[in-house]
């Protein structure tokens, strides 16, 4: 067998793998897109193409609300959510990643290692002991609670873009301290400009967490009332056993509701994305 037959044959297993995982990757998807545009109300298992297609789902979804079902409370309390979030994790880790990076101080290396280390462990761990925590302090089931939790350590998340940051030339820095200009000075008029990519990729990760998560969210908001739900656990909610066969095309078109505005802002943002992950792998 020649070189170039090797190669081929290479080539064809490789794509035939690849096209295995992208099937296995997008029939879920698929199926649950073309759920929400099934005339039933149920779970059918019998058939991927709706036989009859229809909007009620969405329109469901979108306009009406009951015990069970309110999609636009759910949808505006995960936005609120997320959009804090991001506002405040976004100022954490930029400061907390310049400072690490531009700066020299007592026992920097020593937070750094803590702050890795302590990274290893599953956020998850602590839940039980924050819940408690949040309880005493009679914010628990609030949306301001929630905010709390997942903008609090997001300044242990400064790894990535203390790499991008120092890939700024120190020049630059040194060049303005001597001219007298202070450390927020430099941060905002000097190296904000230059870090658009890394910005725009901490918005977009801090931004997400909060969207998609559905743990904390279920342990903190404990309410119990429909209204009070974010869209995770709103969705959840509606493949209880008891509302499967009633609510799940509905379930289906909220789960592509809710995807949308992320895939939109990922597409936006994707160059400055990847330019973010890539600049700030350079160095450690």
């Amino acid at each position: 067998m020649s070189r170039h037959t090797k190669l081929v044959i290479g080539d064809v297993i490789r794509h035939l793998f690849l096209i295995v995982l992208v099937f296995v990757w997008l029939f879920p998807i698929a199926w649950l897109i073309f759920s929400s545009f099934d005339v039933g109300p149920g779970l059918t298992y019998t058939q991927l193409w709706p036989t009859t297609w229809t909007l009620d789902n969405y329109y469901k979804m979108l306009f009406t609300s009951n015990s069970v079902i309110n999609f636009p409370r759910w949808f505006l309390n995960t936005l609120i959510v997320a959009v804090c979030t991001c506002l405040i994790s976004t100022i954490f880790i930029l400061g907390v990643s310049y400072a690490m990076s531009k700066t020299r101080f007592a026992s920097r290396r020593l937070l750094m290692n803590l702050s890795m280390i302590l990274g290893l462990f599953p956020g998850f761990l602590s839940m039980i002991c924050i819940y408690f925590i949040l309880k005493t302090l009679n914010i628990s089931g609030s949306l301001i609670a929630l905010i709390m939790v997942y903008s609090g350590s997001s300044g242990m998340g400064y790894l990535i873009a203390k790499g991008f940051f120092d890939t700024i030339p120190n020049s630059l820095v040194e060049a303005a301290k001597v001219d007298g200009a202070s450390q927020a000075h430099i941060f905002f008029k000097i190296v904000i400009p230059l870090s658009k990519p890394i910005i725009v990729y901490t918005i977009i990760t801090s931004f997400l967490g909060p969207w998609c998560d559905f743990v904390f969210a279920k342990v903190i908001l404990t309410a119990g009332y429909v209204d009070g739900y974010t869209v995770a656990i709103g969705l959840y909610q509606m493949l209880d056993k008891m509302l499967l066969n009633t609510y799940f095309t509905q379930f289906c078109a909220g789960s592509v509701v809710v995807a949308i505005p992320i895939s939109i802002l990922f597409i936006i943002t994707q160059k400055f994305y990847v330019e973010g992950i890539t600049g700030g792998s350079v160095k450690g």
